[in-house]
């Protein structure tokens, strides 16, 4: 990539979320101080995850001086995973004089105090974290308790599993008109036939 003005970085963790509401309040903010964003850079990763493609795509761009001006909507789309992960992106844009700019923090790395901000900052979304995980530990427990099963639906029900076995063992039918049949992943049908993952506990 060619060396643009200013980048901008958004990262959603939720299937059904988009990021337009980040890009355009960046759109504005960079208009505001007369930036132009020159390339786009958007990851759909879990919070949990380190680097997403894109990120980790941004941060080589940063290191070889393409990027001289870095927008997020807020620090803790860089990083969720406390002050030392969050650090990892202020100093490599510190390092390469890139400067990043968060909406949400009200936080500019060429402003005085900046590293105290960004600090507290990472403080409170990695102790965030640390709460979800707490209440989904918590929840998990119950519904065990209750004789819950914990998670997400499967996609391969007792009925259809036999239904997909019946079509393979009897009918003799491959794995790929199975799977577009019962309208399943082929790769989660595939577990499922094994008994592997999380179907290797269902009775």
């Amino acid at each position: 990539m060619s060396p643009v003005q200013a980048a901008a970085y958004v990262r959603v963790s939720d299937d059904g979320k988009t990021c337009e509401h980040q890009r355009e309040s960046i759109l504005r903010a960079a208009s505001a101080r007369g930036d132009e964003i020159g390339a786009w850079f958007e990851d759909r990763e879990p919070s949990q995850k380190r680097d997403g493609p894109q990120l980790a795509q941004l941060r080589r761009e940063i290191a070889g001086g393409g990027v001289r001006c870095l927008y997020v909507f807020a620090l803790d789309r860089l990083s969720r995973m406390g002050i030392y992960a969050m650090f990892r992106h202020i100093e490599l844009c510190e390092t390469h004089d890139c400067r990043l700019i968060s909406l949400a923090d009200s936080y500019d790395s060429h402003m005085p105090g900046s590293e105290m901000v960004a600090s507290v900052m990472a403080y409170q979304a990695k102790r965030e974290r640390d709460r979800l995980k707490q209440r989904m530990a918590s929840a998990r427990e119950l519904a065990e308790k209750q004789g819950k099963r914990w998670g997400r639906p499967r996609r391969v029900d007792p009925t259809t599993l036999a239904a997909a076995q019946k079509l393979q063992n009897v009918d003799k039918l491959p794995l790929r008109i199975i799977a577009a049949r019962l309208k399943v992943p082929k790769a989660t049908l595939i577990r499922a036939l094994h008994g592997k993952g999380h179907y290797a506990r269902e009775k």
